[in-house]
């Protein structure tokens, strides 16, 4: 079920106090998972719906190429703030089209982003994030799961839905994970990664 629109703006309004909220918590504490699957630097990756760079400027300090595409000018400004000096490109864009952006990525990252597409978008979406893998390229999804917020656009998604996608254009399963309780405390929410791969 839909609930309300205003994806965006949500964040835009939200940027400052998700800021706080998104880096209490460690890139390796939420995608550590999904870390053994992480070529070796340097190599490219793309982090899509990056919101305040927590992720992205964790893995240009890992020695990654790292372009981060965030549709919210207060969530771009805030990270580029948050993380002076990273190295990051900081890019506009959204899914499911992001235009402008060029393959081809060793890794793409969408970190609960996946879960706010609409259902007619997702197979376009999932089209557009293959044709920016590289052979072996790696894609990685994490899903907010539970019953979605009445305060922006979500879907409870599946990850067997995700891989149905992603082996559609010919994106094979490496891994999905049951990450369990929500790393923030949210009782009613729990998450999903999964991991996808490129030939």
């Amino acid at each position: 079920m839909e609930r309300t629109t205003g994806v965006q703006g949500y964040y835009a309004e939200s940027a400052e106090r998700l800021g706080r909220v998104y880096e209490s918590v460690s890139f390796e504490a939420v995608h550590g998972a999904l870390l053994d699957l992480l070529p070796e630097a340097p190599a490219r990756v793309l982090d899509i719906g990056a919101g305040t760079g927590r992720d992205a400027a964790a893995l240009a300090g890992r020695g990654y190429t790292v372009d981060a595409v965030e549709p919210v000018a207060e969530l771009r400004r805030l990270a580029e703030r948050l993380h002076p000096g990273s190295g990051v490109n900081w890019r506009v864009g959204a899914l499911p089209e992001i235009p402008g952006v060029r393959g081809p990525y060793d890794v793409v990252l969408l970190s609960a982003v996946w879960m706010h597409l609409r259902p007619e978008e997702r197979p376009v979406a999932m089209r557009r994030l293959a044709g920016l893998l590289g052979p072996g390229g790696i894609l990685l999804i994490t899903l907010r799961r539970g019953e979605p917020p009445v305060d922006r656009r979500m879907f409870d998604v599946p990850p067997q839905e995700v891989a149905g996608h992603g082996a559609e254009v010919g994106l094979r399963l490496l891994r999905t994970v049951e990450e369990g309780a929500d790393r923030l405390g949210r009782d009613a929410v729990h998450w999903n990664a999964v991991a996808l791969q490129l030939g």
